[in-house]
């Protein structure tokens, strides 16, 4: 298991994940599973493509999932 992935659903998280929760998660998974911490200049482009490809499908997933006995978390509120 990634260990540095945080869960992103509530209740663990008291808001809704961010899109910097989201693509952080999605970083470290493919960091994860290709074995680089950043690609060869070769590699960037696929790599940035699986980042993507996760962090979509990431907040699908969240956006579906339905957990019993909780309401919808509240959005975060914007930043002044």
């Amino acid at each position: 298991m990634c260990r540095s992935i945080k869960t992103l659903r509530p209740p663990v998280l008291p808001h809704e994940a961010t899109e910097d929760d989201i693509r952080a998660a999605a970083l470290q998974y493919v960091r994860k599973v290709s074995g680089f911490r950043a690609p060869a200049a070769h590699n960037q482009e696929v790599f940035d493509r699986a980042v993507d490809e996760i962090a979509d499908a990431t907040r699908a997933l969240l956006e579906h999932l339905e957990v019993r006995g909780l309401r919808k978390p509240a959005p975060v509120p914007d930043a002044v």
